[in-house]
């Protein structure tokens, strides 16, 4: 069940001003829940009993504010999808350097609620480092700011952050000031293929000591592997466990690296090394980011552990079939169960075995998407991080009677 089927209206505000006005009322009337939707491309992920109540529609909230190119900022509201940002900053050769699956369907607010980011996050980093100025209302109505429009400005620094990946439970978004880069002249993939994950741990070592400086550091299974080069149409050797590694700048710096990246993998036993450039590449960049979207498998997990423990991770992980791709250098993985894995006892196995290895190497678990009927089974959220009183505090605190997202809310370990 998703937002849309949960809530019997839907709401769609023309204004900032509009959606206070409205949250106001709720609050002080029938204070039904409230569901914020920008691209719809999240809403599937939380407990599958919702109760009725409004689906909040932000996609009118797309405004540009003010976009000063020279201190390179933008102020924009957060409906604005990703592909039209994109565009917008395109035309004075700057972007937000954080890659976001479906483009075409998120929207900044989305973006930035969920803290969705892909490959780039190794060297150019999340939401969490660009967003410098927020605005939001909380489920009372009560509009708020935080940060500002200048990149040194700190004020309401943490707030700022807080909103950043909070899945939209303690305020709506509806305006961001963010910091931006050019784009850079020249961007590289090197796809490198290795006989066996095990294989690539030696390459990593290599890299911690690298003369040249990747913004993506990503590692496939072989199963990964084919699916991103069939996504990008490109004939790329996928058969073996694949080291993707992502470098950008001027077209000399690129070239240097790409050497550099080379010369110092060669002694590490690759097989195979290929140079995506050009119009590939941008086409290499699109299927990384999009492997992360739910398809028909069974479950998608994203898991989050040591970086020096992934390889570990990523083996236990292909054992049971799963197609993998991890940000090795972040430690975070997107998965996907096989298709074989047919009965939600057999998943809920399994995630418990991975979510096990993911808590001993401090990290933890959480099914991104699953089939709705498996959902009161399975443990979506995994087990309480020690900061958890602290957030449930912040949540009373913004969203006392529990309108926004409620199903997204002090879910326990177990529990749907």
């Amino acid at each position: 069940m998703t937002a849309v089927a949960a809530a019997i209206d839907e709401f769609l505000p023309a204004t900032q001003t509009e959606l206070s006005r409205w949250m106001a009322e709720n609050a002080e009337g029938t204070a039904r829940p409230v569901y914020p939707a920008g691209g719809r491309t999240a809403t599937e992920f939380g407990k599958p009993q919702r109760p009725p109540g409004i689906s909040l529609c932000t996609t009118s909230l797309n405004r540009v504010i003010d976009f000063p190119a020279r201190d390179m900022t933008i102020t924009v509201e957060a409906g604005i999808r990703m592909d039209e940002l994109a565009t917008v900053l395109a035309g004075e050769g700057q972007r937000l350097p954080v890659d976001a699956p479906q483009a075409h369907r998120a929207t900044l607010g989305g973006l930035t609620a969920t803290n969705t980011s892909g490959s780039r996050r190794f060297g150019m980093g999340t939401m969490r480092d660009y967003v410098i100025g927020v605005s939001a209302v909380d489920s009372r109505g009560t509009m708020f700011k935080a940060g500002g429009r200048v990149v040194k400005n700190v004020a309401g620094y943490d707030l700022c952050k807080m909103l950043v990946g909070s899945l939209g439970t303690l305020a709506v978004i509806t305006q961001l000031t963010l910091k931006l880069k050019p784009i850079p002249e020249s961007s590289v993939l090197l796809w490198t293929t290795f006989d066996h994950l095990g294989a690539i741990e030696p390459a990593l070592e290599r890299l911690v000591t690298s003369a040249a400086r990747p913004i993506a550091l990503d590692v496939l299974d072989a199963r990964a592997a084919a699916a991103i080069a069939n996504e990008a149409g490109l004939a790329l050797p996928d058969r073996r466990a694949v080291l993707c590694l992502g470098v950008e700048g001027t077209s000399r710096e690129v070239a240097w690296q790409v050497d550099q990246l080379v010369q110092e993998l060669g002694p590490t036993g690759p097989r195979e090394t290929e140079v995506v450039s050009n119009t590939d590449s941008a086409k290499l960049w699109f299927a990384l980011s999009e492997f992360q979207v739910p398809s028909d498998d069974p479950v998608t997990f994203r898991a989050n552990l040591l970086p020096s423990r992934t390889i570990e991770f990523l083996q236990e992980a292909e054992r049971i079939g799963c197609a993998l791709q991890a940000h090795t250098g972040n430690g975070i993985v997107v998965g996907h169960l096989p298709d074989s894995m047919t009965t939600v006892g057999a998943a809920k196995e399994q995630l418990a075995r991975l979510r096990e290895r993911a808590r001993q190497a401090r990290g933890n678990l959480t099914v991104v998407h699953c089939d709705a009927a498996w959902k009161t089974q399975l443990p979506l959220f995994g087990d309480f991080e020690p900061s958890w009183p602290l957030m449930q505090k912040l949540k009373r605190e913004l969203d006392p009677s529990n309108l926004l997202n409620p199903h997204l809310t002090f879910s326990a370990a177990g529990t749907s």
